[in-house]
């Protein structure tokens, strides 16, 4: 069993495509899956908290002069930027402005130190990145919501990020502990096979994700192709804007897994947590972006893999 956990560990990103598959070929059991994605979500950091260990995560506050300009560019001045621009155009209230505004909004994806384990590169900057970018994320949503009331209610918006936060907490909280607690010392082979249960975990999660693309496929194929094409182009032009902007001016040493989260982000947090996530065409945006997300270890990794380590 272990073996061939450790198998799809090595072979993670295929795993992510299969789920893909998965999702739009079998449309009921996407939409049986969608009430519990919320469970999934907090079972895949509980898998990335349970892998990192404490003593490792501790590690976001001796980088906190690294990561927090990060996370404020991303997560604060992106999405007002983005937000501004739509102001000026007069278009902020559309569904692109929107959908794209959120997705700067949200934080890094649960599943980014995973994709950043596919693409060769270690998980630990990458969990620093998601635990700190979720933790403030009720802070950094205080002005977008604030210029952009129809995202929804301020104070609901907080609100529910407050409960998200603290739901993120615990679950971190009591991986950390049965870490410490069961497995303070964990070995390669273990670690392996701890990836390949994330990488199931993730390919089961896009399935529920995909809920929405598979009857547009259909009945609204323009539509579609429109929302993939924006979706497509965030994703992966957040990633390269981010890559080369970092390396162009060395503003960091891990300039990979920084782009990888620039484009990779959790708007699925978002469902809960203003109206404006419940339409018909948003629910199709975040499908059409779980393509480009779980295709990253595989498009990008010319780009982002590390070229140090053999192609899998």
């Amino acid at each position: 069993m272990s073996s061939t956990l450790r198998l799809l560990a090595q072979h993670g990103r295929f795993v992510l495509v299969i789920g893909l598959v998965a999702g739009l070929a079998l449309p009921q059991v996407a939409s049986a899956m969608r009430p519990w994605l919320g469970e999934l979500v907090l079972l895949l950091l509980f898998l990335n908290a349970f892998r990192v260990g404490l003593p490792s995560a501790m590690q976001v506050f001796k980088h906190a002069q690294e990561t927090l300009p990060i996370i404020f560019t991303y997560q604060l001045v992106m999405p007002l930027l983005c937000l501004a621009l739509f102001l000026f155009f007069g278009s902020a209230n559309s569904s692109v402005a929107i959908a794209l505004v959120l997705m700067l909004s949200a934080p890094p994806v649960t599943g980014s130190p995973n994709m950043s384990i596919m693409l060769g590169h270690p998980p630990d900057h990458a969990f620093r990145l998601l635990l700190l970018g979720t933790l403030l994320l009720p802070l950094t949503l205080i002005p977008i919501f604030w210029l952009s009331p129809e995202l929804g209610s301020l104070i609901t918006a907080v609100k529910t990020s407050l409960r998200l936060g603290l739901s993120i907490c615990t679950v971190v909280a009591v991986a950390f502990i049965l870490r410490a607690a069961f497995r303070p010392q964990m070995e390669m082979l273990e670690l392996q096979a701890l990836d390949g249960i994330t990488s199931i975990t993730l390919a089961i999660i896009v399935i529920g994700l995909m809920s929405a693309v598979t009857p547009a496929l259909s009945n609204e194929p323009l539509q579609l192709a429109r929302w993939m094409l924006v979706a497509t182009g965030a994703n992966f032009g957040m990633q390269i804007l981010a890559y080369w902007g970092q390396k162009s001016f060395a503003l960091s040493k891990n300039i990979s897994p920084n782009a990888l989260v620039a484009g990779n982000r959790n708007i699925a947090l978002f469902l809960v947590a203003t109206n404006a996530t419940q339409s018909e065409e948003f629910l199709m945006f975040l499908g059409c972006y779980q393509i480009p997300m779980y295709l990253t270890p595989i498009i990008m990794r010319p780009l982002l893999g590390n070229r140090s380590k053999p192609d899998l």
